[in-house]
């Protein structure tokens, strides 16, 4: 009964990614033939349109210059295969970030326009915008990995289109990250506290820059971001199941292969029917409208896990693979139960309706510093439960399946990014909605409705983002499993000992501190990035409020297109030399030091990553929460004394939560990637030791 599978279980799970794509083009059409409200709605839209294309167009022919260079290298280096299929995940990674951010840039004025009607329209409008974004995300990351495995059958080659979606996932992090928080920041600080004038005023100069950068940002970004991870985690997978499971003849088990990508395939049916629940009950709790969608995708999801593990449950019954077949459905499971926690654990730590928001609400009572320090503690207490149930999942799925087994808990977990992203998307175009409502002068009432759903939105930001972390964490101990398998082969075949991680091994200590630093060291690069980035709007904005007048009195027309330009040129050169940081380290580790010390600095960088990752990115989305609720009329509410140490909390967790934090993500698995393509050569070329 071994080797019953074939490869012609490809074809269903490439039909389902082509669903996936079907679907989102059938929204798409949606979402362009609703209404788009009047004309200074439109013009408000266009400019942020305009403004969000721009930065793209610039951000991506920085990185396919770069991009073509390391495709040069690659050919020489590992093979012309590879230099292909990392540029077919480059671009793929690109295209849906790009798609998904056109269309919430044209929903933006049509939530607004459809808030007139209630809280339930805005919604559907926003989610549906949202959805196309996720659908792409899963849908060419699934195409993708199933055509590179079918077209060449070469796992070095694969995991150079693994290398392109993570290059592109760590420009458009970065870059999105930097544009978007300079221009908030920025902002903020001459528009609210300076000036004394609120938010997505018209008379601030930067306020379609700002509106810009929730796009490239929140949108474009997070959707390179999981379709990175998404891509990696299925191609890590794969690889071990090749490399752990053989049969007699030392042919890889193709079972063992083609699982992550059937459970892919499974979620994506599943994504569709869930999606289709999201929508408000009699309570108008407006999470737990989005929270439906994923509940339904999760349950649907489960019964086809189950039936997929046991259509291939004979070639599972391999000597080599010494656990119960059954055990590899409770591996999904487990990355199931993951996703549920990390989402629920991260609205805990910033909704506002719990009390870690509430308490750094309360410390803004007695000043900036005490709002600082509140949500730094809330911060680090948010990587408890996240981290624990990581490793907790670690444990249970290693029990359960091994190695493999985490790697299935892994690609359960990134099975529900449709619905994720989707979710995430949501919150930039609702955030845009408000803004352009502000800019229009819409009635109060389209106000009352963009409010609460902008409000929500800063949460599912914050949740989408513990998931990419969570996720990351997951997908990286995959990846630093499948480096030492490749390294341990070519040793093998070179008959040298096989690599070992001993704490006492002085190589192993260097490498962990190495790998350490790297997420501070980044961290710090990206942070810095923004506060001068940030610099230049501040005076800009002056500027304009100084020179030209009439601009406080609304006569005077701000020259939004220079904050605009402004802002993209610095993101594009701050964003180099970091982005390039996590891709040369490695190198110049594995060759000057040896595969051990690298595959020491891979733990250290994964361990310290999501911890500092977390930190940053919960604490920032508690320091934004605990601003709106005071908004709402807590402790003073707008223009007390309490309401600016929180507009302080806020700006000082912005770059944490939408630059430094998410960025580390990529960074982590960029490493490992560069790590596992060059081991052959590191492990019997390097310099010292």
């Amino acid at each position: 009964m071994l080797g019953m599978v074939t490869e012609n279980v490809l074809w269903p799970v490439a039909a389902a990614g082509v669903l996936a794509l079907l679907w989102a083009v059938a929204l798409i059409f949606w979402v362009l033939r609703q209404p788009q409200g009047n004309e200074k709605m439109r013009e408000i839209s266009k400019a942020i349109q305009e403004g969000a294309q721009a930065y793209l167009m610039r951000q991506y022919s920085y990185v396919a210059a770069i991009g073509v260079v390391i495709a040069v290298i690659l050919i020489f280096v590992v093979s012309f295969k590879a230099a292909i299929l990392f540029v077919i995940g480059a671009v793929l990674s690109g295209a849906a970030g790009y798609i998904g951010m056109n269309i919430s840039v044209r929903a933006n004025l049509r939530t607004a326009e459809a808030a007139r009607g209630g809280i339930n329209p805005a919604l559907k409008m926003a989610f549906r915008a949202g959805s196309v974004t996720g659908l792409f995300v899963v849908g060419f990351g699934l195409i993708g990995v199933t055509i590179a495995y079918a077209s060449f059958g070469d796992f070095t080659a694969i995991i150079g289109f693994a290398f392109g979606a993570s290059l592109i996932s760590v420009f458009a992090r970065l870059g999105g990250g930097i544009y978007t928080k300079a221009a908030d920041v920025g902002a903020d600080l001459v528009g609210k506290i300076e000036a004394g004038i609120p938010e997505d005023d018209p008379r601030n100069p930067a306020v379609i820059a700002d509106n810009v950068g929730d796009n490239v940002g929140d949108c474009a970004g997070m959707a390179a971001d999981l379709f990175e991870t998404y891509a990696v985690t299925a191609v890590a997978t794969m690889l071990l199941g090749s490399l752990l499971y053989r049969n007699a003849a030392g042919t890889p088990i193709f079972a063992f292969i083609a699982y992550p990508l059937l459970l892919g395939g499974a979620s994506i049916i599943a994504t569709l029917i869930g999606s289709l629940f999201v929508r408000m009950g009699k309570g108008k709790w407006i999470m737990g409208a989005l929270y439906r969608g994923l509940a339904v995708s999760v349950i649907i999801a489960l019964p086809l896990f189950f039936l997929i593990t046991h259509l291939l449950y004979s070639d599972f019954q391999i000597p080599a693979f010494t656990h119960s077949v059954n055990n590899l459905f409770w591996c999904a499971v487990i990355g199931i139960a993951i996703t549920v926690v990390l989402v629920v654990a991260t609205e805990f730590f910033t909704g506002a309706q719990f009390w870690p928001v509430r308490a750094i609400a309360k410390a803004s009572q007695t000043g900036h510093a005490t709002n600082i320090i509140a949500g730094q503690a809330i911060g680090m207490q948010g990587t408890a439960i996240p981290v624990l149930t990581i490793a907790l999942g670690i444990l249970a799925s290693y029990s359960l399946g091994g190695l493999y087994g985490i790697g299935i808990a892994a690609m359960a977990m990134l099975s529900m990014t449709g619905i994720i992203v989707a979710i995430d998307s949501y919150g930039p175009i609702t955030d845009n909605a408000g803004g352009i409502a502000e800019m229009a002068d819409l009635p109060e009432a389209v106000r009352n409705v963009t409010d609460p759903l902008d409000a929500v939105g800063n949460t599912t930001k914050a949740v989408t983002k513990g998931y990419a972390i969570g996720s990351a964490g997951l997908a990286a101990l995959v990846l630093f499993a499948s480096y030492t398998d490749v390294v341990n082969n070519k040793l093998t075949s070179a008959h040298v000992s096989l690599l070992s991680f001993n704490l006492t091994d002085a190589k192993v200590i260097a490498g962990l501190f190495l790998g350490g630093i790297m997420p501070f060291l980044f961290g710090s690069l990206a942070m810095l990035a923004v506060g001068r980035a940030a610099g230049g709007v501040v005076t800009e904005v002056r500027r304009q409020f100084k020179e030209i007048p009439g601009i406080m009195e609304g006569t005077g027309r701000p020259e939004y297109a220079k904050c605009v330009a402004l802002v993209t040129a610095a993101a594009q050169r701050e964003m180099i030399i970091p982005a390039l940081l996590p891709v040369i380290a490695p190198i110049l580790v594995g060759f000057i030091f040896g595969p051990e010390v690298l595959g020491a600095m891979l733990l250290g960088v994964i361990v310290v990553g999501i911890f500092l990752a977390i930190q940053m990115t919960t604490g920032g989305g508690a320091w934004d929460n605990a601003k709106k609720y005071i908004e709402d009329g807590h402790y003073g509410g707008k223009g007390s004394a309490t309401h600016a140490a929180a507009v302080t909390g806020d700006t000082v967790g912005d770059p944490n939560k939408d630059t430094a934090g998410p960025a580390i993500n990529p960074m982590i698995k960029v490493m490992n990637i560069v790590a596992i393509l060059l081991a052959p050569v590191i492990a019997t070329h390097h310099l010292f030791f």
